[in-house]
């Protein structure tokens, strides 16, 4: 398998995009086409004593910066890593392509450079993230601000098929973000969709509150794109605010540091459960080839662990998955 890597996307690029490519190399044996400059490539390898073993080069100099217009990798930015990366995917010269670059112009390259499969009206950017029970899924949470009730209802098909063939929830239970559990709640979109998503196939549980969310109430959550990106970011502030805040209780005295010692073990489980480098990536679903948008802060761990997602995304065959579904 063969995986093409953005390899000057994101903060820490190239460096650490090389390094968990590399990471990848070794502990899952998959072979990795980096797109970038090849001579800045090779030097950062050889002053960081990285192995490009089983890694070809795709010479790009240009890359897309995110201060970029996302539109103008179609036309105007068509020669950058990310869009040479994404037409290699189209033209199969690998299985999946992983970016830790803007997410809007990721979104808008796969959509019209891969294009999306055939049947889905909208690609969805879907983030895992992590619950006080066990992973969950959201989308859209950025890709699409408007939204129709049929995308949506597509949403939670491409999210119940991929959480169960990639993280193997059996019969996984899908909801609708809204601001009220009663099936009359909500905006024209919500009411629409809410009926379209309880005549579906899949396991729909019904509308879910915000704050019901990291409680792991639901495995798959359902909205618009402006919805869920509002919900992602306060996620992770909370999560972030709360860390800090624990930290500072621990730091007080003499006694706090003891206990801190007591519960270290806990608190480390705590932090891996929280930790989105464990997750790696959010896939763009109804894409015709398999596309992840790693963290734009990616580190090496991180940027490994969205490798490892892309693998599992080609192993078990989501995409078509995705198109006996839609069909």
């Amino acid at each position: 398998m063969k995986i093409i890597v953005d390899a000057f996307g994101g903060d820490n690029a190239p460096l650490e995009i090389i390094k968990g490519s590399a990471d990848a190399v070794k502990e899952y044996g998959v072979e990795i086409l980096l797109v970038g400059s090849e001579k800045i490539i090779k030097e950062t390898a050889n002053e960081n004593n990285i192995s490009l073993d089983n890694m070809e080069i795709m010479d790009v100099e240009k890359v897309f910066l995110m201060e970029y217009d996302p539109a103008t990798i179609i036309k105007q930015n068509n020669d950058t890593t990310m869009a040479m990366g994404l037409k290699a995917l189209a033209d199969n010269q690998g299985d999946a392509f992983v970016s830790a670059g803007s997410t809007g112009a990721l979104v808008v390259g796969a959509t019209f450079i891969t294009k999306r499969i055939k049947g889905i009206k909208r690609g969805a950017l879907a983030t895992l993230m992590p619950s006080t029970e066990k992973p969950i899924m959201m989308l859209d949470v950025g890709a699409n601000t408007e939204c129709k009730p049929e995308y949506l209802h597509q949403f939670a098909v491409m999210g119940d098929i991929y959480m169960n063939k990639i993280m193997g929830y059996d019969s996984p239970r899908v909801a609708l973000a809204n601001i009220g559990t009663e099936s009359n709640k909500g905006t024209d979109l919500q009411l629409e969709s809410y009926k379209l998503m309880s005549e579906a196939k899949y396991n729909f549980t019904g509308n879910i509150e915000a704050r019901d969310i990291p409680f792991g109430k639901a495995d798959v959550i359902v909205c618009d794109g402006f919805t869920g990106n509002m919900i992602l970011k306060m996620y992770e502030g909370v999560a972030l605010a709360m860390a800090k805040r624990v930290k500072g209780l621990f730091k007080r005295n003499f006694l706090s540091l003891i206990a801190a010692l007591l519960v270290k073990s806990g608190i480390d489980d705590f932090k891996k459960q929280m930790d989105y480098k464990e997750f790696g990536g959010a896939p763009i679903l109804g894409i015709s080839k398999p596309v992840i948008k790693a963290h734009g802060s990616s580190d090496a761990k991180s940027f490994k662990n969205a490798i490892r997602q892309a693998i599992s995304f080609v192993e078990k065959d989501v995409i078509n998955e995705i198109i006996t579904n839609i069909k």
